[in-house]
């Protein structure tokens, strides 16, 4: 494959058939939202798509600069399927990666603070403010290597040790293959994350076998690698165009729009699915 993302829709774009030996794929349409969901089973599969083995759901919306984000009907629809990946019980610990001082990677950090964090909170207590029961859910966002010194696998697995969570969701800004891809794609994936490595800066893996729990990931794409571009809508090949820096990025001039938008829509998504009971409007009041 000679072109860079973290979108396994468009890795498997370049497949004869949407379904090939050890890769499965479903469509659906859903009130104007597309949803594609793709299994990878074995290690053909994994070596087709370049992906770890997992069930990836891509949700491709409409774009998020001209879109409330704030529509119960999308954000049921993508609460359901994050649901589907989730364990039925127990705490959830909600990470939020990238660096809050780089917009295109303040994704993970933003949507923090649109999560409901109820660990803290006893089952009476929201009985008492009419709550009903709130599933536990920790939230935190770890910084970066630059910022902390410490890689944010080391810190995750420190509180996965500590809260003993039954599954773990990882909010990461992602690297798409096009540029129509920006701040209108979705994606969920049960196979865990390595942060960075859409924009060639991979850093330790999260998923199961490192953190021994389940992890759920979430990102929207924000950034196109420049050289995938240009291949992408010239056909040539990255050594064509030498002046072309290998780690450029291009992000959208309304990429501020996108993360805030982005932001509350995951946050609003992972707070449905845990929290199914409380309407978006209800949720909206708390996080005020």
């Amino acid at each position: 494959m000679d072109f860079r993302t973290d979108l396994a829709l468009e890795k498997c774009e370049i497949l004869p058939e949407m379904t090939a030996d050890g890769v499965q794929s479903e469509v659906s349409e859903y009130g104007g939202v597309r949803l594609t969901k793709i299994k990878i089973t074995n290690k053909h599969g994994e070596k087709k798509i370049g992906k770890p083995q997992g069930t990836y759901i891509t949700a491709e919306i409409p774009p998020l600069t001209k879109y409330s984000v704030c529509d119960e009907e999308l954000i049921d629809l993508l609460g359901s399927q994050l649901s589907s990946l989730l364990p039925g019980e127990g705490t959830v610990l909600t990470i939020g990666l990238g660096n809050e001082e780089i917009t295109p990677d303040a994704l993970g950090p933003d949507s923090c603070s649109v999560i409901l964090a109820t660990r803290h909170i006893s089952g009476e207590l929201a009985k008492s403010v009419g709550l009903g029961n709130l599933r536990p859910c920790a939230v935190i966002s770890p910084g970066v290597l630059g910022q902390t010194g410490v890689e944010s696998a080391e810190i995750i697995k420190g509180l996965v040790d500590f809260i003993n969570p039954s599954a773990v969701i990882v909010i990461d800004a992602l690297a798409a293959r096009r540029l129509s891809r920006l701040g209108c794609t979705f994606q969920m994936a049960d196979s865990g994350i390595v942060p960075g490595s859409g924009v060639n800066n991979a850093r330790s893996a999260i998923n199961k076998e490192t953190l021994g729990v389940p992890v759920i990931s979430i990102g929207v794409p924000t950034v196109v690698d420049a050289l995938t571009l240009v291949n992408d809508i010239t056909g040539n090949s990255k050594s064509s165009y030498p002046y072309l820096e290998e780690n450029m990025i291009i992000t959208s001039r309304e990429i501020d729009l996108v993360i805030g938008r982005a932001s509350k829509l995951v946050g609003m998504t992972i707070n449905k699915a845990l929290q199914p009971h409380i309407s978006v409007d209800e949720m909206l009041m708390l996080l005020e």
